[in-house]
């Protein structure tokens, strides 16, 4: 069995910062868990940004700034991987009444300003996230247009920037093999397959299973799952032909009880991966196989 790499994304933009004291949201802090996560063997950090004072979700792109420009300066050699998936939330205002939106939790913005942190920063890699759906609980969508995913795609191919797309369902994987074939998005091609987030696909095998048989030989997949599912992914996917991903933002347990910091949850990955007999990837040999550029 060849190797993989793990990916960290270490802080997301769900309420979990009540939740753990061990979840970052400063961009000091969540710069420190990159670079700790890079040493615990992570070769790619995904890394969202926060409100410093509240841990709300944020987008400002001076946060992600501070985030990156610690990251760069630490000497610690990391892919760095920004979300652009902010800008796409959209809440009804009432089952009876969904207009005008719920202003507390919509924020939808144009699809330039979704990217223009990455124009910035100039990161390895950004996310794509491909397609929309129901989001949980509540009125809340995460909304992916058609024609924005195509004007993201190609505001990023023409950064240079390798998008990361992830699909949350067997259709956006049909969508994601739409964008490729407008040749929006260049070889090689990858895909991070989000599992068990309602109420996109479900993380049992047969979904999970069939979203790998469905996804082209010469594309490079991850894949996670959520709460204490997350690290029986890490072999999974692993085993499945894929690479892993792991943080704070998709479980803050290391087991049953005990609070989690991301670089626990990466060491942990490193020895499933080893009691598999796969071998970690390192940042170099990740730039070389998806043809990444380090900027910065």
């Amino acid at each position: 069995m060849s190797g993989a790499f793990i990916t960290c994304a270490v802080t997301g933009a769900g309420d979990t910062v009540n939740k753990s004291d061990k979840v970052p949201y400063k961009p000091a802090d969540i710069a420190n868990d990159c670079i700790e996560a890079a040493k615990a063997g992570a070769a790619i950090v995904h890394i969202h940004v926060r409100d410093p004072e509240t841990g709300a979700a944020a987008r400002e792109i001076d946060y992600y700034r501070e985030v990156v420009e610690r990251v760069r300066e630490s000497g610690v050699d990391v892919i760095i991987n920004l979300t652009a998936g902010m800008g796409g939330d959209f809440v009804l205002g009432s089952v009876e009444q969904p207009l005008p939106p719920d202003p507390d939790g919509t924020d939808l913005v144009g699809a330039t300003e979704r990217v223009e942190h990455v124009r910035q920063l100039m990161p390895e890699i950004c996310t794509l996230d491909c397609g929309s759906m129901n989001f949980g609980e509540g009125d809340y969508i995460a909304a992916n247009s058609t024609q924005t995913l195509h004007e993201m795609a190609r505001q990023i191919q023409a950064l240079g920037v390798r998008p990361e797309i992830e699909v949350f369902d067997t259709g956006h994987l049909w969508q994601a093999k739409s964008l490729v074939d407008a040749g929006v998005i260049d070889d090689p091609v990858m895909i991070q397959m989000c599992m068990g987030i309602p109420w996109g696909a479900p993380n049992d095998l047969n979904t999970f299973m069939a979203m790998v048989n469905n996804t082209p030989d010469d594309w490079t997949f991850s894949a996670f799952s959520i709460g204490r599912d997350q690290l029986p992914y890490v072999a999974l996917a692993a085993i499945a032909g894929g690479n892993c991903r792991v943080g704070l933002e998709d479980n803050i347990y290391l087991s049953r009880g005990q609070l989690a910091s991301n670089a626990d949850l990466v060491r942990r990955a490193t020895e499933i991966l080893a009691s598999i007999n796969v071998s970690v990837k390192g940042p170099e040999q990740v730039r070389e196989e998806l043809k990444l550029v380090k900027h910065g």
